[in-house]
């Protein structure tokens, strides 16, 4: 019975072991951006001081961006700016030193990680996008962002040219009407000069045989 209690008791030691191995305590050499993936493209989730103590969840092996824990939180970091303590020294993580200090070489997914850990968070909604990379991700944003612009520019030209029909409708409409005062003006006149010409007729002194003459006048017979 006791040997069945020891061979339990190392079975656990055995399946404790590779837990304990899967995180390494770091500290940050600056203060730095906890990104949402291993690139500055990526969404930051946090910032941690300088000199903050951070739990080393794991590392890439081909770009040197790990994986880490502050405060509860998770997120990614450059090697760059994390350090851990070896062989009494503190040196940057880097994959020559994953093994020494028990740090896994991981993968990583958009899908799975941000569905663990970033459901909350405002950037999650695009996560199809993200998923296929940061360069896809603003690739597709600049290629919005173009469509956006060439809308507003189609927009702007179809209100200038809207305004520029206006502005000739209103000028004809302008011309037209000063051509119709103008027609107006000139018969308001020609009808104010034969007025003045019947007035004028009308004005003229009678002529004095009219007023003169006499039966049996010879001026009458003229």
């Amino acid at each position: 019975m006791k040997n069945l209690f020891v061979k339990i008791a190392a079975a656990g030691v055995l399946m404790l072991a590779p837990a304990i191995a899967q995180a390494a305590e770091g500290y940050s050499t600056a203060n730095v951006n906890m990104r949402a993936g291993p690139s500055t493209r990526y969404p930051a989730v946090a910032v941690i001081p300088a000199g903050s103590s951070v739990e080393i969840r794991g590392c890439l092996s081909d770009v040197n961006w790990c994986d880490v824990e502050f405060y509860g939180g998770r997120g990614w970091v450059s090697g760059q700016y994390v350090q851990a303590l070896y062989q009494q020294r503190r040196v940057y993580v880097g994959p020559q030193y994953y093994r020494p200090l028990g740090i896994p070489m991981i993968r990583f997914s958009v899908d799975n990680y941000w569905d663990r850990y970033y459901r909350n968070r405002d950037f999650y909604r695009e996560r199809d996008r993200w998923s296929r990379g940061p360069d896809y991700y603003y690739r597709d944003r600049d290629n919005r962002d173009r469509d956006r612009d060439r809308d507003n520019r189609d927009r702007d030209r179809n209100w200038r040219e809207r305004d520029r029909d206006r502005d000739g409708r209103d000028r004809d409409r302008d011309w037209r009407d000063d051509n119709q005062r103008g027609d107006r003006q000139r018969g308001d006149l020609q009808r104010g000069d034969r007025q003045g010409d019947d007035r004028r007729g009308d004005d003229r002194r009678p002529d004095r045989r009219d007023f003169d003459c006499r039966p049996g006048d010879p001026s009458c017979d003229e």
